[in-house]
């Protein structure tokens, strides 16, 4: 399908995501991926706080109001906490989350994992699974529309992951 996968391998996209467990049988899925030169520890705090600002294209989906440049030292997520923020509205809801590991959300009928796996040289792979259970004519649409909201979301969340000191002092 049109737009279903960014910056993922084909062993990325065979890997069992936590989303999977909530829709077995999605008429979407949708792959994106990006390498944060920083460890799961220093960048797990930039990804949970898609839960105050979507870190997309903020003029879009958060009415101009710029997502938060600095850690906001937020409470761990828990599942049923509000998934994202966008246009000052809480969307969503966590249903699974596992710390530095994974972050997984259902909004507007999507579900979504963030998978946060370790590599090598102080790196980190930054994946997105999205599914969703959509007619076939709507779902290219979707895809590309998450294609373009998705890619800048991991790559402000890897930039700013990046630019932060890491926990270790490192």
């Amino acid at each position: 399908m049109i737009g279903s996968r960014w910056g993922v391998t084909d062993s990325e996209t065979a890997l069992r995501y936590p989303c999977d467990a909530f829709l077995p049988a999605p008429t979407l899925e949708a792959w994106r991926g990006v390498t944060v030169q920083a460890e799961p520890e220093a960048l797990w705090p930039w990804l949970t706080q898609i839960r105050v600002a979507p870190y997309s294209y903020d003029w879009i989906d958060n009415l101009g109001r710029r997502s938060p440049r600095r850690l906001l030292h937020l409470p761990e997520p828990r599942v049923g906490d509000a998934y994202t923020t966008a246009g000052r509205r809480e969307m969503g809801r966590i249903v699974a989350v596992e710390r530095e590991r994974h972050l997984t959300g259902k909004i507007l009928g999507a579900y979504m994992s963030y998978l946060l796996v370790p590599g090598e040289h102080e790196t980190t792979r930054l994946l997105l699974k999205v599914i969703a259970e959509v007619s076939p004519l709507v779902a290219p649409a979707l895809s590309v529309g998450d294609l373009v909201m998705a890619r800048r979301q991991l790559l402000n969340l890897k930039a700013l992951a990046e630019e932060t000191p890491s926990p270790g002092g490192r």
